[in-house]
């Protein structure tokens, strides 16, 4: 937050975020599973009018909450936003193929982010009602119980889920591992590593801020670490706010993680 924000204010704007995701969600279940109109936009990313319903509702909310920049992914880029300490990053559904083929995996996705990082952040997947909450320095929470990530540095034995390719090269290294089914939202996979039911995920490059800023804010408030394969830290609101290939786990698998691609580069590459 800013120097000089109490507690209280971190707690207030923690508290509105979190009711306005879940309003969002609520928005959102009206139109799953029924009729609505859809296209795709770009190469092949998908978009509903439930997406653009949900970002102006978010859009409202949040700016009343706190007077911040604006960075959505259903939203025309307003390159003011590289000059504003603060910025609001959302993405409105998360996992919009899932929305449009009735699955549960996907995602309402809320940040602060303030000079680069998150400071607040809400992920609400309101099929499974749950709601992820992380403040800097204050822990992360599902539906108000803490949340933390698997320890040890054990690969062998680990839960993995994300891109089949990048999982099948770790498999080739370490086929102990375990691979469940991929979580078509990212934010809701990370989420899932940040609460323990996931040891460790890998992301293909091109995700982007909207994708990423709340969940790597539940991740590190939980104990875990997300970071490219390099081992460098995200920066959010650039001018490009596309990512390359990322990792996150608990500090000790992660930094074990990073270790085996360091030595097993060509597989990884």
């Amino acid at each position: 937050m800013r120097v000089g924000d109490s507690n209280d204010d971190c707690a207030r704007v923690r508290d509105h975020l979190a009711a306005a995701v879940r309003d969002a969600g609520a928005l959102a279940l009206r139109t799953f599973r029924g009729e609505l109109r859809s296209w795709t936009k770009g190469q092949s990313s998908p978009v509903s009018e439930a997406d653009l319903a949900v970002d102006a509702l978010l859009r409202e909310r949040l700016v009343a909450i706190r007077d911040a920049a604006w960075l959505s992914e259903e939203a025309e880029d307003a390159p003011a936003r590289l000059s504003s300490a603060e910025v609001w990053v959302v993405d409105p559904i998360d996992g919009t193929r899932a929305y449009l083929a009735g699955s549960s995996d996907w995602t309402i996705s809320a940040a602060l982010v303030r000079n680069g990082r998150p400071v607040v952040a809400a992920l609400y997947a309101p099929v499974t009602d749950e709601l992820f909450l992380a403040t800097a320095g204050e822990g992360a929470t599902r539906n108000g119980a803490p949340i933390q990530v698997t320890t040890g540095d054990a690969i062998a034995g680990a839960t993995f889920s994300g891109p089949k390719r990048r999982l099948d090269r770790l498999a080739a290294i370490e086929p102990r591992i375990e691979i469940t089914a991929r979580i078509l939202s990212l934010a809701l996979r990370l989420a899932r590593v940040a609460s323990g039911t996931l040891d460790g995920t890998f992301t293909g490059p091109n995700s982007h801020d909207w994708d990423l800023a709340a969940a790597d804010l539940l991740v590190h408030e939980a104990g875990g670490v997300l970071t490219t394969l390099n081992g460098e830290s995200l920066i959010y609101n650039r001018p490009d706010p596309v990512h390359e290939a990322l990792l996150a786990a608990g500090r000790r698998r992660h930094a074990a993680l990073l270790a085996l691609i360091r030595d097993k580069f060509a597989e990884f590459a």
